[in-house]
């Protein structure tokens, strides 16, 4: 009979740590389960997952021994950091540089690290084009996750250092829906200029990341990138008119009117855009469909994603002058 791997699941009540345990829940044939390492064991998520068999352990990325007990005895991890929870990269860090040696000192045979790339590689301090932020980074949500993937590294941890990219749901949770302007028109804006957008859904996430566990050695001490899908803002548009029953047209939105946006995020967001279009080559090239596919063949296209999704979209009416 074959023995189960264990695999100890950061942010388990999450997007991604959530998508991986449902996608191990529903492919019991793949030979991992799921411990979901979880800061309260009574929230109503963690009673959903003990609800369906799932091994719950109380973790905190803050405290360094919680989660070397969380990942005592298992075969693997999933890691993933809350960066907007806090908003910090020097936490990120540090709750990386945590997640990495307990791994280290449980020995552990494969870890996904789900990180981004350090655009500092590319993008020099002085470069005015894309401002600094929080006094030493570009984009702080991606540098301090690819500085962080030394951590992985320097301790020898087998690591395999998962890039996503947009997510699909950011157009939900970001407010980033189709708004109908006063001339009665429905309009889908977003910073990309005539760019694409490598985007995916977060279901997908765990499910790649399955798909790498069940590879095992083959994406050990690599950087993998995945995608569902790439298109320009007038493609999704196009897309949004087709599944939303309204006709949507694409506007650019000029980096420096996103950037002065009221969105907490707004600056780290538009250097994020930015830099996907200074450096569409090189962010594009390490994320490929088809290697999300080969993992996930049940990967979603964007307009899949939006069929599913088109219930959460809350499509405003402009609001009327006072």
């Amino acid at each position: 009979m074959k023995t189960s791997k264990k695999i100890a699941v950061i942010g388990a009540t999450g997007k991604q740590g959530g998508s991986l345990i449902r996608a191990m829940l529903n492919h019991p044939e793949s030979g991992f389960i799921p411990r979901a390492v979880v800061r309260d064991l009574n929230s109503d998520h963690a009673e959903v997952l003990k609800s369906q068999g799932v091994e719950l352990v109380k973790g905190n990325l803050d405290d360094k021994q919680s989660i070397k007990v969380a990942f005592k005895g298992v075969y693997g991890a999933f890691c993933v950091t809350p960066y907007w929870e806090y908003v910090s990269p020097e936490r990120e860090k540090m709750q990386a540089k945590v997640m990495a040696e307990a791994a280290h000192e449980n020995g552990l045979k494969h870890v996904i690290w789900s990180t981004l790339e350090d655009t500092r590689q590319w993008i020099q301090q002085d470069d005015k084009r894309i401002p600094t932020l929080n006094g030493n980074y570009k984009v702080p949500h991606f540098d301090s996750k690819g500085e962080s993937d030394r951590f992985f590294k320097e301790l020898s941890v087998p690591t395999t250092f998962l890039r996503t990219t947009f997510y699909w749901e950011n157009l939900i949770d970001f407010n980033m829906e189709p708004r109908k302007n006063e001339d009665g028109n429905w309009y889908f804006s977003l910073p990309i200029g005539d760019k694409t957008l490598s985007g995916i859904s977060c279901k997908d996430i765990g499910k790649c990341a399955l798909g790498v566990f069940r590879e095992g050695e083959q994406f050990i001490n690599k950087t993998i990138g995945i995608m569902g899908e790439k298109l320009t803002g007038k493609q999704m548009a196009e897309v949004m008119s087709r599944v939303l029953g309204k006709k949507v047209i694409f506007k650019v939105i000029p980096i420096e009117e996103y950037r002065r946006s009221e969105h907490p995020a707004a600056k780290d967001m538009a250097n994020m855009f930015q830099f996907m279009q200074d450096y569409a080559i090189e962010y594009s090239t390490i994320r490929s469909v088809k290697l999300a596919r080969d993992l996930n063949p049940e990967m979603l296209t964007f307009e899949e994603w939006l069929i599913d999704n088109k219930d959460h979209f809350r499509l405003e009416e402009p609001q009327p002058m006072v």
